[in-house]
């Protein structure tokens, strides 16, 4: 059998990879399949993985694992003979990766989003991941286009996802709560998040947002259109940008019971213990609602909000 020349395994990297990023797409706009999000996850992945290994071979960078041995290398195979090719964190961590910091933390992110989701059956999780994968597609786009030239652009190929009743209130209630998302996920989102510089996290290229207004009127003798776009750096732009920061809520932070009663007694409560905690909780009925707590899982978390509670009855009660 001839030996491919390194032209052709690229054009066959850049193929499988175009095909692997439109399959994802698909897949997660397909209205019958439920299973998107993981699906888009897993798919992506090879994508980038494959664009990777074109770029790499077009710069004659060596992307296969090996030991040097002298002036020879032995190169890694896997049980059955085949080389073993660089994954896509390896690929990122190359010195040579042509990708900025935002779009590599988009990437990271899918990365470890398939590890969770690997050992886990997942739930309701599309809405929660939606805006990283909307920046996983146009960083593609960007990419491929910018290193091997805009013949290799999909965007002809894909069309926006159209839906077809407006978000009642109770949708928007579900989409801001994220409620039914397993625990594992919610926790793995946000410690990425808050692991991220702040340039990197506001930056379209890891997370692209979108901000939904109903639009009241069109404009006369203007096309009417689905979407009107916003100019970025606009005095529109920026004032939506400034008024969406102010009405953002903040993750409260969550504390468990043991930890309420360690900081009681740093406060000076010493004979504050789990059963004046509980005593104090029931008689302010302090789980009717969510306003001092939520439950995860199976595990009911206090708010900071209910520490002056607490306080409250340990004075009340005369537990210094």
């Amino acid at each position: 059998m001839p030996k491919k020349k390194i032209g052709s395994i690229k054009l066959e990297l850049l193929q499988k990879s175009r095909e692997s990023m439109l399959c994802a797409v698909q897949m997660y706009n397909n209205p019958a399949i439920t299973f998107k999000a993981e699906s888009f996850c897993v798919l992506a992945i090879i994508s980038w993985t494959y664009l990777c290994h074109a770029y790499y071979r077009e710069k004659k960078i060596e992307y296969h694992y090996f030991k040097q041995s002298g002036k020879k290398r032995l190169f890694d195979k896997t049980k059955y003979g085949a080389l073993k090719a660089w994954e896509l964190e390896r690929c990122l961590n190359e010195t040579q990766c042509p990708f900025n910091n935002p779009t590599k933390a988009n990437l990271r992110f899918l990365i470890g989003l398939r590890h969770e989701i690997e050992h886990q059956m997942t739930t309701k999780i599309d809405d929660a991941v939606s805006a990283k994968f909307q920046a996983c597609c146009i960083n593609y786009e960007q990419v491929i286009t910018k290193l091997f030239g805009k013949k290799y652009s999909i965007s002809n190929q894909l069309s926006m996802s159209i839906q077809f009743t407006s978000l009642s209130e109770p949708q928007i209630e579900m989409l801001k709560d994220l409620k039914g998302i397993p625990t594992n996920i919610a926790m793995f989102i946000d410690e990425f998040d808050k692991s991220l510089d702040e340039d990197i996290y506001k930056s379209t290229n890891y997370s692209y947002r979108i901000f939904y207004v109903p639009k009241i009127a069109n404009n006369q003798g203007q096309a009417d259109r689905v979407v009107t776009f916003i100019k970025e750096g606009s005095k529109e732009a920026d004032k939506i940008n400034t008024e969406y920061v102010l009405i953002k809520e903040r993750e409260k932070k969550k504390l468990l019971p043991g930890d309420i009663v360690r900081i009681m007694k740093d406060n000076g409560f010493a004979k504050m213990n789990m059963h004046h905690f509980v005593q104090c909780w029931k008689s302010n009925n302090a789980k009717r609602d969510n306003t001092y707590g939520v439950k995860v899982a199976k595990t009911w978390y206090w708010y900071e909000s209910f520490i002056p509670v607490v306080e409250k009855y340990c004075m009340d009660n005369d537990l210094r």
